[in-house]
């Protein structure tokens, strides 16, 4: 490294400014986004059959384990765009983008034909009869063309964005063609009942979302092109990242795919729509959540490469106590309010038992309960040394899957993916972060005084919450509607002011509350000069 390289400043992205931005647009889209879905399926059960968003489940299983071709070239790419960022090196950011498009291209062509292949087994995934107006090989083929047209057009340039901090453009633009395509499927649904042009929506609007990205995109950073080639080191840097996450996909999808498939080939399409309903409501919750891990994912990046081990540290810290006390709150909320709220939406013959329920409140919170550290395992690139952790929670998730789901059915399941998710990704997953990061920092201090200490806290105040939700249950007879209303009451109450009591003394609560009035006052202060600057 030459003597003008090391002088050379840092760009520091505008972190918490590019978060808000972030998070204020990424709910916008999920609001929107959420919203519809939910009125088309219930339209979709209603008008056609719970058989057709069976169908529906299923194939978007398949294609997202179709997806593992893409290997987490997206990721490694961003991660690789942080530093060049950081030190405002534009050809090098040309250079990953050109690698890219040509790499995202050949995805798409795999993916096609990967899934033409699999077309002939597709019967075998079924249990029971298929809806007779429906040809699954043509339904299947729209789904398939629809996931290889996200890479095939302009699907690179999102990796500009993300590592720029601006999801926001991103989810903008999602608000507008999802939106769009959600009002044409629900119109094609209530009017002529058509599922081949219900589904036909998808690839038109990812056409429509891709290219109005890319347009986007260009205007944005004009400076940016696809041109010039890689060194050596970064293309093997690369694939080592990508073998990495490659396994880290699969990991993904053993936990959240395969279930709708398990379900479908032992239990039919009528359990695995059910399942599906209540993992919907599942996935939306976490999708709210996820944009908060994805608006400051950038900004960790741009962290790790401009400020210390220690304050990247406390930094952590303050935002797993945020993002915790989120997390229990959500699943507080899903346990007190899953079963009224599905009984309203699609009706009481629609139900799980309240033992699964419960045990997928559990699922969750484990699940939401890692992604902080999962956004500094991104940030400072450690795939390929989580490989074994991603080999081992993926084969023991398949055989307990498989194993338990006969005996147990969906129970089984989901107690298959809690015991891999919290023994093995967890811990495995920690113990990598904090050996090959946080190397001065014991792992059992995060382990019991943090990760530990919260999951005691929620507990606590989940069973208190939920058995007052019980309590009120019994003694007033309470139609739907007021019985949702007031849990949703309860559970914004009194679950909020019980974690307050148990956190409002800890270490991670005062330093969370210090740091937003700091970030309060210093908004106040950019304010209050700008209006001087004015005048």
């Amino acid at each position: 490294m030459s003597e003008q390289e090391i002088l050379k400043p840092k760009i520091k992205l505008s972190r918490t400014k590019n978060a808000v931005r972030n998070i204020y647009s990424g709910m916008f889209n999920k609001i929107f986004t959420i919203f519809f879905p939910f009125l088309i399926r219930t339209v979709l059960i209603k008008k056609i059959g719970i058989e057709y968003a069976g169908l529906n489940s299923l194939f978007s299983s398949i294609l997202q384990v179709l997806n593992l071709t893409e290997l987490g070239f997206a990721s490694a790419v961003v991660y690789s765009m942080y530093k060049p960022i950081a030190e405002d090196d534009k050809d090098t950011i040309c250079a990953l983008l050109n690698f890219y498009k040509r790499v995202y291209f050949i995805i798409g062509l795999v993916i096609l034909a990967l899934g033409s292949a699999v077309m002939p087994f597709l019967p075998h995934l079924i249990k029971g009869n298929v809806p007779q107006d429906i040809n699954i090989y043509v339904l299947y083929s729209i789904y398939l063309v629809n996931t290889s047209l996200s890479y095939l057009l302009f699907g690179y340039k999102n990796s500009l964005l993300n590592a720029h901090q601006r999801r926001d453009v991103i989810s903008n633009m999602l608000t507008i063609t999802q939106g769009l395509m959600n009002i044409c499927q629900l119109l094609i649904l209530v009017t002529i009942k058509n599922y081949y042009l219900y589904v036909l929506m998808m690839p038109i609007f990812t056409v429509l979302n891709n290219v109005m990205v890319g347009i986007e995109t260009k205007r944005m950073f004009p400076e940016y092109s696809c041109k010039g080639k890689l060194d050596i080191s970064v293309k093997k840097d690369i694939r080592k990242k990508v073998a990495g996450l490659m396994i880290s996909k699969i990991c993904q999808i053993s936990r959240n795919s395969l279930d709708s498939i398990f379900i479908s080939a032992f239990l039919g399409l009528t359990i695995t729509a059910i399942y599906s309903n209540y993992f919907l409501i599942l996935t939306s919750i976490s999708s709210f959540m996820g944009i908060i891990t994805t608006s400051i994912q950038a900004g960790i990046g741009n962290s790790i490469n401009t400020e210390s081990v220690e304050k990247n540290y406390l930094n952590m810290k303050m935002f797993n106590f945020l993002y915790t006390w989120l997390a229990g709150f959500c699943c507080i909320c899903m346990a007190c309010l899953y079963q009224p709220f599905i009984e309203l939406w699609i009706g009481k013959e629609y139900l799980l038992p309240t033992s699964a329920v419960i045990l997928i409140c559990i699922y969750f919170y484990i699940m939401k309960a890692g992604d902080i550290t999962a956004n500094y395992c991104n940030a400072v690139g450690i795939w390929w040394e989580n490989k074994y952790r991603y080999i081992a929670e993926t084969v023991c998730n398949f055989i307990l899957n498989i194993a338990l789901v006969k005996f147990f059915g969906i129970h089984g399941l989901i107690i298959a993916t809690i015991i891999t998710m919290l023994f093995i990704g967890h811990g495995m997953g920690n113990q990598v972060l904090f050996r090959k990061y946080f190397k001065n920092i014991k792992l059992t201090n995060w382990i019991f005084c943090v990760e530990l200490k919260n999951f005691l806290i929620t507990s606590i105040a989940g069973v208190i919450t939920f058995f007052i939700c019980i309590f009120i249950d019994t003694k007033f007879s309470l139609n739907l509607y007021i019985k949702i209303i007031i849990r949703l009451a309860v559970c914004v109450f009194f679950s909020n002011a019980i974690l307050y009591l148990l956190y409002k003394r800890t270490n991670e609560y005062k330093d969370a509350k210090k740091w937003i009035l700091g970030k309060r006052k210093t908004n106040q202060n950019n304010r209050r000069h700008h209006y001087e600057t004015d005048e």
